[in-house]
């Protein structure tokens, strides 16, 4: 079963309920290890752009990469008005993204990670380890807690992410554990926040 697994069939609401939740307060442990812009960034897993189209708003060069059709085009009608750059692509390759031959002052990953089985995980890392520029960082949530019927996920612990990160030259600056922003009693987060050397 495909990470991706459930979104598309559901796109409609689930882009709903992303844009209910903004931004600032989702990203409100990490934000001030993101670089003042404008910047070039990359959001992987994009979903209904809402990260992305708040970045665009600040002034960054923004890319948001999402696999899932349906998501990625409601992301699309949502924040026409915003310079995002959209692109069908997924973990653990990034082909495409690569293909363009950019490199990166911020990558995010939120709730993405939680989708990658651990072969998927290294090869993940390695691949966003190349997009990232040296002094660039990478911002990531994990999902702790039980996985939704139909959908693909694993309980990836931030200290094994830590290590894959180290791996390949990749240093944690920041570690934190939170709550669930919907609420969800049996659901916590770990954000970390990955610097490359």
């Amino acid at each position: 079963m495909p990470g991706t697994q459930g979104y598309g069939e559901n796109a409609q609401a689930l882009a709903q309920q992303y844009e209910t939740i903004f931004f600032a307060d989702v990203h409100r442990d990490v934000s001030h290890f993101y670089p003042a812009p404008p910047a070039r960034v990359v959001d992987i897993g994009a979903g209904s752009g809402r990260d992305a189209a708040a970045l665009a708003a600040m002034g960054h060069r923004v890319f948001a990469v999402e696999p899932t059709e349906a998501l990625r085009q409601e992301g699309m009608r949502i924040h026409a008005g915003r310079p995002i750059v959209w692109l069908d692509d997924q973990l653990p390759a990034l082909a495409r993204l690569h293909s363009l031959g950019e490199s990166f002052d911020l990558i995010l990953l939120t709730a993405v990670w939680m989708h990658l089985d651990l072969e998927e995980r290294y090869s993940a890392m390695k691949s966003l380890a190349g997009l990232v520029l040296k002094g660039g960082r990478i911002s990531m949530s994990l999902r702790h807690g039980p996985v939704p019927p139909g959908h693909k996920m694993f309980d990836v612990s931030a200290t094994e992410t830590v290590e894959l990160a180290s791996s390949v030259g990749l240093n944690v600056i920041h570690a934190v554990e939170r709550e669930d922003m919907l609420g969800r009693s049996e659901v916590h987060w770990s954000f970390l926040v990955l610097e490359k050397r």
